[in-house]
Formats: structure tokens, C-alpha cells, sequence
């Protein structure tokens, strides 16, 4: 049954009365009207692109439910009440539902008065599910996260293998996949595995121009963190950790210091876990230190940092993560700590992998993440290198490299110092031993060996011990050195050295300047805001948020109040002016703002 042409007017009219949007993100327009003419599409758009509206826009002007396979509980239910909050019927089926809660969406599956249902892969594979949805109006179904379906994505769930059946089952509805991530080769993977009919292929922009990217050498990991969170106070971050260990030992480091933060890990019960995501998303959290099993289940937009402690275990792992800053649109800030006593922790997991494919596929994926951190180039040059987008500008000012918080400087001359205390003690000593020589230690081991007498004893002692702990990082990354394998890992020359040592070729490292508080990119608004004002409305918000039992960042995003406290409007017309109110939020919540609004510019006048 062919289904009647949407105008354009009536695309544009949704979108402003539901969604409080003027005009589409860049890609949005041309995705939606592929499904509206009935077309498969599959684009790979980042997070924050705005992929949400991409289906749900639709979902509002098809006849019928719009099914959403989605990987994560929570992420199902932040974006039911993010569509519920815009006056979208939305709702869900997982085990999370009482079996009266699940029969209640069911009737009203049924009954043809939802326009979005979001199951899991699991609840998909059910024979019985697939019955229902035999007997109930779709009219589409989404794949969200669609990387889970290949193998050569950094979240593979077999699960989504059965996702490739969605063509037969559905011949008729027009099938769209989305993910934030996916190199060209992961795209194609899933291309094959679905089978879509034709599809409209979207591959956007990898970019995030509002995140600025940052590593830094990792040294007294506890007081890094607590200046950077000093430097973020405030907002709210994400701190990531490898082990539980590690997210225990910090969460409790940095509460002792004061700061709001609460751990999240998979040895945690699921009602601990449950209720420090909840603090979090709430607002009642700032921070939150976890491993990476935090993070896709949440879509808490006004994230304004993401901290790397320890190094992550591949680029798309990277880009996933700090891509859960700034889904606003707003600036945010992404710092790696980066050192090589962590690349041997990783090594250790890898080289314990069993299956020889995996563990090459580990092991490159750990090289690029380390040439990353390593790199002088531009971090957002070399990120979207990886994804196959080149970058067109010579400067993104928004990173470490470009902002110049970084100086590229010769240390031929201390490289020589350093490669030559490990030659004279023949190559049988670590890092910590061969820089006590250089810095001219007294240690008892030093003189029991009478390496006090060597040359190149004390030659560095100018030169403070983090200075030759970085060099030493900056040498094994270069290639210039390496460690033994085993027990102890002893300093090797490698062919390069040899030639430093000759003078025949130069070592230049990039130097981090004196430390300072985090660049940030400036706030996309146009107009400058009142603080004041703006943190009144953030009250506000919580309060109704509290009140309603919804995540703050569904009420208004940041952003949204950011525009209200520049522009203050004190009619609802003029409030329906600012980006991201439209009729159903100005109907809920505009008297209440609007009151704010006009206290907060009388008292003022």
C-alpha cells in the first residue's frame, strides 16, 4: 500500500511544533526524507549530529510504530523521555518492565497509539515478539548503534546477527541503521549483513568542532585530577579508569577532596549502579569515575569534560568515549593521560589472548592509539585520518598541538645523555635505574654497581627527574628505544638510537609548556548570556526535572537556557523563538520560565 507524499511544509511544521527547531543539522534533511519516500538509509553520523530526530521526525508522520533496536535499557528509557518530553508516544519493552507494565505497552502497541517502540536484540529474536509485530502497523524499523552488528567494530553484539533478517521479514517498510562510529571498513561490514534494498548511504563529518582535545604526560595521576576537575568545577565529566580498582581508589580520592563524584563499574550491584547513573544523569552527581561500561547507556547532553586516566584500548574506543562531551553542541573538553608504564598493563591482557587473530587485531589497535598520543600533528587531523576523512585546515584550534599549549623542541643533545648511560651499563638496567645515573643519585644500588663513575653519570642533574621520565616515554614511542620483555623490563637500543648517538640524525619531542587552565573553545551562542540568569533557569530546571521524575537535559538542554538567559524573552511567542522549545515544552514549562524570566529582568532594572 503506497503511502501519501509528506510536504514540505508539513516536515518544516514538525519540526519547529515538536522539536523547537528553526532548521535541520547538516545531513538531517536529506535522511528523514529518504525514509518519509520509503527508502533504507544508513548513515553513520556522530554523536551529537542529531540522529535521534533523524527517525523520530519520521516516526510522528507515518502511520504506524516506529521500531527502534537499541543495545542498552538505560539508553532506551533516557530517549523515551526525551521523545515523551516533546509530546512523542513513546515507550519500551526490556526486563527492566514488571510483566503488567510489558502487557500495558503491548495493548497499546496494539491499539496503533504509539509512534515509537524501542526493544532490545534479545527481545527481537523471540519467536512470540515477531508474531506481534506481525499483527500490529509499523511503519519503520531503526537500528541504532548498528556498529554492534560487525565484527570488526569496537562493540560486536551477536545479538544484532539477527538484525540481518530484517529485509525478509519487512519487505515492505523502509529500514535505517545508525552509528556514531564506523570505519569505511565496519560500514561495509554491515552494509553486507543487513542487505539493504538500495539505501541512501549518509557518512558525515567525523568531526566534533566544539570538543577540544588534549594529552598530557602522565605524572602523580591524583593531583592531575583534582586540578582538572578544579578547572571544570561545576561541570559535569566522566572520568575513565581500566580497572575497578582504579574507579574505586579515585571516586574515593577526589570525594575526600570534596568533589561530588560517584564510581560506576560492573563489580558494583545492579542497584548500585542503577542509582549513581540516576545521581548522575539527575544532576545530583558532577562527576562520574568509570570504567567503559559506562557511558552508552546514557544520553546526558550537558557533559562538558571527559577524562582518560589510563590509555584506551583503541581509537574508536576514544572517539566513542570523548564523544559523550558536548552532545549539546556546547563546548567540552577531552584530556588523555598518557604514559608508557601503560601500554605494558595493556600488553599483558593482550599477550593473554588466546585467539591469535584477536590478538593482532588488539595489539594494532593499541599501536594506533599510541601514535596518537605521541603524534605532533593535529589530534583532530589524526583522529578523522583514521576514519578516512580528511581534515582541510592547517590549524583546528581546538587542541593541545594547535592551541600551541604544546612546543616542538630538539632533545638530540639529552637523548644522547640518556642513550648513553644505558650503553655503559651494558643494557641491563630499567628506566628508573639508567635516569638516577644521568640526574647523579647517590642511591645505594648506583654506587653498589660504581655507576657513579661512569661518563655520563650526573651529566642531567639540571634537569628535573619528570623531564627524563618523559623523555624516556617520548624515546620507546619514537621507536628509538625498547623494553625487554618479562620480569624485567630493561632498556634496549634500537637501530634509530644508534644513529642519535652518531649525531647522524636529531630527536625533536613535543614539550608541554608550563601548565594552565584548559583552552576551551567558546560557546557556539551567538549573543553573550547572563551567569546569573542562566543558573537561575538551571535551578529551575532541576526543581521541575525533580519534580517529574525526568533527567534535567529533557526539559531544556544547556544550550536552550544559555539562549533564553541572551535573548530573555517575556512573551511565549518569543519564547518559542529560542532553538529547542516547541509547542509541547511551551504548553509544560513556559509560564514557568517565563515567570523566572520576568522576576529575574525586573529585579534587574
Amino acid at each position: 500500500m503506497s503511502t501519501p507524499s509528506i510536504s514540505n511544509a508539513a516536515i518544516s511544521d514538525t519540526l519547529r511544533k515538536v522539536f523547537g527547531f528553526r532548521a535541520f543539522r547538516p545531513n538531517q534533511e536529506s535522511v528523514v526524507r529518504a525514509i518519509l519516500d520509503r527508502r533504507d538509509v544508513f548513515a553513520v553520523m556522530p554523536t551529537g549530529g542529531g540522529k535521534s530526530l533523524c527517525y523520530q521526525l519520521p516516526a510522528v508522520l507515518l502511520p504506524g510504530t516506529c521500531m527502534v533496536v537499541s543495545p542498552l535499557i538505560a539508553l532506551m528509557k533516557d530517549q523515551v523521555d526525551g521523545a515523551r518530553a516533546n509530546g512523542i508516544q513513546a515507550s519500551f519493552l526490556n526486563s527492566s518492565q514488571l510483566p503488567d507494565e510489558r502487557d500495558d505497552v503491548v495493548r497499546t502497541l496494539q491499539a496503533g497509539k504509539l509512534n515509537l517502540l524501542y526493544v532490545a536484540p534479545e527481545r527481537f529474536s523471540l519467536s512470540h515478539f515477531r508474531q506481534l509485530l506481525n499483527r500490529v502497523p509499523l511503519s519503520m524499523v531503526v537500528i541504532d548503534e548498528a556498529h554492534c552488528i560487525s565484527e570488526w567494530g569496537h562493540d560486536f553484539r551477536p545479538d544484532y546477527l539477527s538484525l540481518s533478517e530484517l529485509v525478509t521479514l519487512f519487505p515492505h517498510l523502509p529500514i535505517a541503521a545508525f552509528t556514531a562510529t564506523a570505519t569505511h571498513r565496519v560500514q561495509q561490514d554491515i552494509l553486507d549483513k543487513l542487505a539493504l534494498r538500495t539505501p541512501l548511504v549518509v557518512r558525515a563529518s567525523f568531526d566534533r568542532p566544539n570538543l577540544t582535545y588534549e594529552v598530557c604526560f602522565k605524572d602523580n595521576v591524583d593531583a592531575q585530577l583534582v586540578s582538572l576537575l578544579k578547572s571544570n568545577k561545576g561541570g559535569a565529566g566522566i572520568i575513565y579508569r581500566t580497572s575497578r580498582k582504579n574507579v574505586n581508589d579515585t571516586a574515593a580520592m577526589l570525594q575526600a577532596k570534596g568533589f561530588r563524584v560517584l564510581p560506576y563499574h560492573a563489580g558494583l550491584t545492579d542497584a548500585e549502579r542503577q542509582k549513581n547513573q540516576e545521581a548522575f544523569i539527575r544532576d545530583e552527581a558532577d562527576v562520574m569515575v568509570a570504567t567503559i561500561a559506562f557511558g552508552m547507556g546514557i544520553d546526558k547532553s550537558n557533559i562538558r569534560f571527559v577524562i582518560h586516566a589510563d590509555i584506551p584500548k583503541s581509537i574508536e574506543n576514544y572517539y566513542q568515549e570523548t564523544g559523550r562531551a558536548g552532545r549539546d553542541g556546547e563546548p567540552a573538553h577531552c584530556t588523555l593521560l598518557f604514559a608508557q608504564g601503560d601500554i605494558h598493563k595493556v600488553r599483558f591482557f593482550i599477550d593473554s589472548m588466546l585467539d591469535e587473530t584477536e590478538r593482532a587485531k588488539a595489539l594494532g589497535a593499541l599501536t594506533r592509539v599510541i601514535s596518537f598520543a605521541s603524534t605532533s600533528v593535529c589530534r583532530r587531523r589524526t583522529l578523522l585520518d583514521y576514519f578516512g576523512e580528511h581534515y582541510p585546515h592547517q590549524n583546528c584550534n581546538g587542541c593541545d598541538i594547535c592551541l600551541g599549549t604544546r612546543d616542538v623542541v630538539d632533545c638530540t643533545r639529552e637523548a644522547q645523555m640518556l642513550l648513553s648511560a644505558i650503553v655503559r651499563t651494558e643494557e641491563r638496567f630499567g628506566a628508573t635505574h639508567i635516569i638516577d645515573v644521568v640526574m647523579g643519585s647517590a642511591n645505594k644500588r648506583i654506587l653498589d654497581f660504581g655507576h657513579n663513575k661512569l661518563k655520563t653519570y650526573g651529566v642531567g642533574k639540571d634537569r628535573g627527574k619528570k623531564f627524563w621520565r618523559q623523555l624516556v616515554d617520548e624515546l620507546l614511542a619514537h621507536g628509538v628505544l625498547a623494553k625487554a620483555e618479562g620480569l624485567y623490563p630493561t632498556l634496549l637500543l634500537l637501530p634509530k638510537a644508534v644513529r642519535i648517538l652518531k649525531g647522524e640524525e636529531r630527536l625533536d619531542i613535543v614539550r608541554v609548556l608550563e601548565p594552565e587552565a584548559p583552552k576551551i573553545l567558546q560557546s557556539k551562542s551567538d549573543a553573550p548570556y547572563s551567569q546569573e540568569l542562566f543558573d537561575l533557569l538551571r535551578s529551575l530546571r532541576k526543581q521541575i526535572a525533580d519534580e517529574q521524575g525526568l533527567p534535567p537535559y529533557v526539559v531544556f538542554s544547556d544550550r536552550t537556557l544559555r539562549d533564553m538567559a541572551a535573548h530573555s524573552p517575556r512573551t511565549a511567542e518569543a519564547l518559542l523563538s529560542i532553538s529547542g522549545v516547541g509547542d509541547v515544552k511551551l504548553e509544560r514549562y513556559g509560564r514557568q520560565f517565563l515567570r523566572a524570566i520576568d522576576r529575574f529582568c525586573d529585579n534587574a532594572s
